[in-house]
C-alpha cells in the first residue's frame, strides 16, 4: 500500500505550518517554496484542509494560513483523509473500512484488519508529535534542510 503524494505533501505542509505559525499566518507560497511542492497543488490541499477545519485562512496583508485547532488535537489520519479518500488497503472496502464482498471474499478479514491497524497507527500520531520530531531534527543544522522530506537524507 502506498500513501499518495497529495497526502504526503499535506502532512509535510501541516508540519511546516505548525513550525512557523508562532510568527503569525503563513502563506501557501512560503510553504510551497520551502517544501519544494507545486504551489497550485498545495493550494488545492489547503482548500480541503480548510473544509475539514484543520486550517483557517487569514485574508489581507500578512495573511495566510493558521491551524484550525491545536496541533495536539490534529491527528495525522485526519490530514490524510481530508485530502484523500478514506484510507483503505483494497478497492473493495467501503469508507468505513469494511469489505463490500465479505460473503464471497475469503481474505476480507486480512484487509479489514490491515485497514484498522493503519487507521489506528495514523490516529495515534498528532501534528504536535511530528512537529516536535522535526524540531529535534532541525536543531543541529545551521539553516535546517530544504524540506522536511529531506531530513533523513541529510543526516
Amino acid at each position: 500500500m502506498r500513501i499518495s503524494n497529495k497526502a504526503q505533501y499535506a502532512v509535510r505542509a501541516m508540519v511546516r505550518l505548525n513550525l512557523w505559525v508562532v510568527d503569525g499566518p503563513v502563506s501557501s507560497k512560503t510553504i510551497a517554496a520551502r517544501e519544494d511542492i507545486s504551489l497550485a497543488f498545495l493550494e488545492q490541499s489547503f482548500v480541503k484542509l480548510r473544509r475539514a477545519g484543520l486550517v483557517s485562512s487569514v485574508r489581507g496583508p500578512g495573511g495566510g494560513y493558521v491551524l484550525g485547532r491545536s496541533a495536539d488535537e490534529i491527528r495525522i489520519h485526519e490530514i490524510i483523509e481530508s485530502v484523500e479518500q478514506t484510507l483503505v488497503p483494497v478497492a473493495c472496502m467501503d469508507e468505513d473500512g469494511r469489505c463490500n464482498c465479505d460473503e464471497q471474499c475469503i481474505t476480507h478479514t486480512v484487509w479489514e484488519g490491515l485497514g484498522r491497524r493503519i487507521r489506528h497507527f495514523l490516529s495515534s500520531i498528532t501534528l504536535a508529535d511530528l512537529t516536535e520530531e522535526a524540531m529535534e531534527q532541525l536543531a543541529p543544522a545551521a539553516n535546517g534542510p530544504r524540506s522536511i522530506c529531506h531530513l533523513e537524507e541529510e543526516q
